[in-house]
Parts: C-alpha cells; structure tokens; sequence
C-alpha cells in the first residue's frame, strides 16, 4: 500500500514539474523526495516519470494514475477534516457566503431550523457579487458559500453541485425590445447588455453570456435591475431577483428566437479543505446537500 507521503511526493513532482520544487514545497531533502517516489514506482511496477531531460515528466503510466493519487489524498484530508470536527464539538460561530441572486428561500429555510437547533451559535450571512464567494472562503472569511458554478475552482476548494438556477433576460417595460415579440442575436447587439461580474481581479466571473456590442458591468444584481428599470439596458437576471417585477409588469421578459427554454445556472456549495466544519457547520452543509434541486430554481 502506498504511504501518503510518497502519494504526496508523486502529486507535487507533476504539478511543480521537478522533485526539487516538490521537496520545497513539502520542506524536505530532494533526496527524500526522490526515493518516496521511486519506491511508489517499485510499489505499483511502473515508471511514473520520464527522467531522461533535464526536469522529469510523466509518463503516459503517471498521467493516468495522478487523479487517483489526488483522490486518495483528499480521502486523507476529509477524514481528519472529519475526525476533529468531531472531536471540536460545536464552534461557537459561523459564516456563510450567499451569491446575490441565488433563491434564498431554500436557505431560510435551513436557517429556521438552524436557529433552533444550535441556539448559542453565532451566525454572519455574507451577501457576495458572482465569484467573491470563492475569495471569502480562500481567505477564511466564511466556511461555506453558495454561488454560481464555476469551470474550475482553486486548490484546495470543495464543491457539490445543489441545483440551477433559471436567467430571465429582462428590459424595461418602455424599452425597445419589450415590443418585440420574438428577439434575435441582432437585435440585441442594438443595445446595452448589463452584466453581472465579480469585483476580484484575482477570481474572475461573470452570470450568463455576452451578446451585445455595449456592456456595462456590476456585482450586485438589484443594481442591475435599478439600470433597467432607468431603460439603460437589458439583462439576463436569476429569476428570484426579477419575478415580483415581472408581474408587476414593471420589466418585461424578452423572448428569444434562438432559446426555447429558460437558461440555467448551476448553484454550487463550495467549501475548502484548509478549514474544518464543526458540528454546526456540518449540519447547514448536510441540510442543504440535501434539498431536493428543483427547489432553487425559485
């Protein structure tokens, strides 16, 4: 069986691309790093890294096997994770960061019942624009966050999928476009699309796609729907955010011609492995694991 420290060796050699820089990173002798990965190669019989240039590179043997070494990793780290949070107990406080535009009604829900059951915990709910959620957790601000779906998320981050949430596009009832019946790509290149996008230039993100020519930007959605109330522009919008309005008749949905359905955004709760839940925390992160996914849509 392969001991962690040489699965360790294995994982950080590929991704730093020497075992130098792995045996930095992981504070010992290169030597020691070296032969770690050398007895993994005796360990499973095969070569895991080319060495005849200058810096090693893997095999086609180490390129299948490096997901599992990752995976067997993470197994480790979830299991301590788990084990002192167990032995913690309850902390006495906790932080969750909620994406602006996400249905909240599901997670007030939770909350409700949270309340009663952990009375003594202290709870902060972080309001975030798409993306900053992933900058509060990486910085240890807040313990979990929920938030659009992102590509790829840092090292180290934790993600499940919850479920979707429904982009309106919308513009002002006096709008050109509200007089459309149907609306093509070209017609809304005519005019300004609002955007919402992250304020971190480290993270970046954005809600929906580009499509017209003009763009503004903003982080917080109820910004957005403040602009096109004003007739400054049209936006795709979760639908949370716009429904009451809509009824209201005070925006009007576009219909596109080249959509049949409602666009989806995957809702993702998003945890890093650097910082350990405690019982409380693990109790919000188990309850909304398990709420059914088509309640998020709104």
């Amino acid at each position: 069986m392969p001991s962690p420290e040489s699965l360790q060796a294995f994982v950080f050699a590929a991704e730093l691309g020497s075992f130098s820089a792995a045996a930095r990173k992981m504070k010992k002798a290169q030597s020691a790093v070296s032969t770690a990965i050398a007895n993994l190669e005796i360990d499973t019989d095969l070569q895991l890294f080319d060495r005849s240039s200058r810096s090693p590179t893997l095999t086609q043997a180490g390129q299948s096997l490096l997901p599992y070494a990752k995976g067997i990793l993470l197994g480790n780290q979830e299991f301590f994770a788990k084990a002192t949070s167990m032995s913690e107990g309850v902390e006495d406080k906790f932080c969750i960061a909620i994406e602006q535009g996400i249905n909240l009604k599901p997670v007030l829900d939770v909350l409700n019942a949270f309340s009663g059951a952990f009375p003594d915990v202290s709870l902060e709910i972080l309001s975030t624009g798409p993306n900053d959620t992933a900058a509060l957790l990486k910085e240890g601000r807040a313990l979990l966050g929920l938030m659009t779906e992102q590509e790829s998320y840092p090292a180290g981050f934790q993600f499940r999928g919850v479920g979707h949430s429904a982009l309106i596009p919308v513009c002002g009832a006096s709008h050109p476009l509200a007089n459309l019946k149907h609306v093509a790509h070209r017609d809304l290149r005519q005019y300004r699309q609002l955007v919402l996008r992250s304020r971190s230039r480290n993270i970046p993100g954005q809600v929906g796609e580009i499509k017209s020519a003009s763009v503004w930007y903003a982080e917080s959605p109820h910004m957005i729907v403040d602009l096109v109330l004003r007739g400054l522009g049209w936006a795709e919008l979760p639908l949370p955010v716009v429904r009451e309005l809509l009824r209201a008749n005070k925006l009007a949905q576009i219909e596109y011609t080249f959509q049949q359905s409602d666009a989806l955004e995957g809702i993702d709760l998003v945890w890093t492995e650097h910082r350990v839940l405690g019982q409380a925390g693990q109790w919000v992160q188990n309850q909304l694991l398990n709420i059914s996914q088509d309640v998020w849509k709104g």
